[in-house]
């Protein structure tokens, strides 16, 4: 069950119980309470393929391809709890958009279900070269 079922009320459970009373005769009472139930998590590497999804949904404005294709991606860490961090990079240092493709690939992350906060790392080490690049971006931008 997700946040947003429980905060509506859904997994709430009407209980009945007897009291005695001074008189000895039973009354009974309902109360509410909250029935524990599971919330299936996913495991770590079941939530990798749905975010390297979000995350070729996300593109360079200048490059016709998605940044996971184009080796922007350099490495996706996720914790047992569902928090993930991503360290990425750009094309050139001097990008254009360098202030907003983090923001971009986090917004991206944390609307996967089951992600929990997600941290995005800009790094320059190693460099991004054209060898990053997967065989369907070589091929989407002709250089293949």
């Amino acid at each position: 069950m997700n946040r947003l079922a429980r905060f509506a009320g859904f997994g709430r459970d009407k209980q009945t119980r007897d009291i005695d009373d001074s008189t000895g005769a039973g009354a009974q009472e309902v109360e509410e309470t909250f029935v524990e139930e599971a919330v299936e998590r996913m495991d770590a590497e079941e939530l990798r393929e749905p975010i390297i999804a979000a995350l070729r949904r996300v593109h360079d404005p200048e490059i016709p391809v998605n940044i996971y294709d184009l080796g922007l991606i350099y490495k996706i860490d996720i914790a047992p709890n569902g928090n993930v961090d991503v360290d990425m990079t750009l094309t050139a240092p001097a990008c254009p958009v360098a202030g907003m493709m983090p923001l971009m690939v986090k917004d991206a992350v944390q609307k996967v279900e089951g992600v929990g906060q997600v941290e995005v790392e800009l790094v320059w080490d190693p460099p991004w070269s054209q060898d990053k690049m997967s065989e369907e971006a070589l091929l989407q931008l002709g250089m293949m």
